[in-house]
């Protein structure tokens, strides 16, 4: 089993635990930590979530965080374009795994519109995140064997859009030729302007994936994750078990 750490770029922060399980309860203790001293000096603090299967437990131990839940506002990294009850609706597994408990009071955004397609939704979700106080406070993000990152997909034909840097733009409509569904994503800018980025990943193929972004960390069109892998990025890794 490979336990080494990455050659990383000045700045970039290594974080490692002997189990899925055990980094989970570590990148929750940190998230609320960084959420407890923001709403110190603020009156709100947010936190934006990435989809899939590794952030599940992540969310079960966030819940297990002493914080005071109805100031937090809980953000969507990316959002396939399918209905909340839909088995791959990112939204439902946060409602199911981090919003119960004392978590449920938190102020969730979640980026889906009840309309035909993320085009057409665009605009109302957008609007309904002008209500959060930019940037945002925790990023957590996942990363494919492909080098995605959020819903940034190499091969997405509006990756250049969405990979935009200080254009102001949040969030953009990504239609990755490779999946079913059309999604919507934070933006580069959104992403890289938060005050605190994380990269949550688990198993050596993920870190077989993370060497090979960090030897051309310029190329961000073949590998997008390529763009955060710099000053100020926490990674928090596990073996896959």
């Amino acid at each position: 089993m490979k336990m080494f750490k990455p050659l990383l770029p000045d700045g970039v922060f290594w974080y490692r635990a002997a189990t899925p399980a055990d980094l989970a309860r570590k990148l929750a203790e940190q998230i609320a930590l960084i959420l407890r001293q923001r709403l110190e000096v603020a009156p709100r603090a947010s936190v934006a979530l990435s989809g899939g299967s590794t952030p599940i437990l992540l969310f079960k131990a966030l819940t297990q965080q002493v914080l005071d839940w109805q100031r937090i506002d809980v953000v969507q990294v990316d959002e396939r374009w399918v209905d909340p009850s839909h088995p791959d609706s990112n939204s439902a597994q946060i409602r199911a795994h981090l919003l119960q408990g004392g978590a449920a009071v938190a102020r969730f955004h979640p980026l889906y519109e009840n309309v035909a397609s993320p085009s057409a939704g665009l605009g109302a979700v957008g609007q309904r995140l002008e209500s959060l106080n930019w940037p945002l406070d925790v990023v957590v993000l996942g990363m494919g064997n492909d080098g995605h990152t959020a819903s940034l997909f190499p091969d997405a034909p509006e990756l250049v859009t969405a990979m935009a840097e200080h254009n102001g733009r949040k969030l953009a409509v990504i239609t990755p030729p490779q999946h079913a569904q059309a999604r919507i994503t934070l933006t580069r800018s959104a992403i890289a302007g938060a005050r605190n980025c994380i990269l949550h990943i688990q198993g050596d193929d993920k870190l077989a994936t993370l060497s090979k972004a960090l030897t051309e960390p310029d190329n961000w069109a073949q590998m997008p994750i390529r763009a955060f892998l710099r000053s100020g990025l926490h990674i928090f890794w596990s073996p896959a078990k």
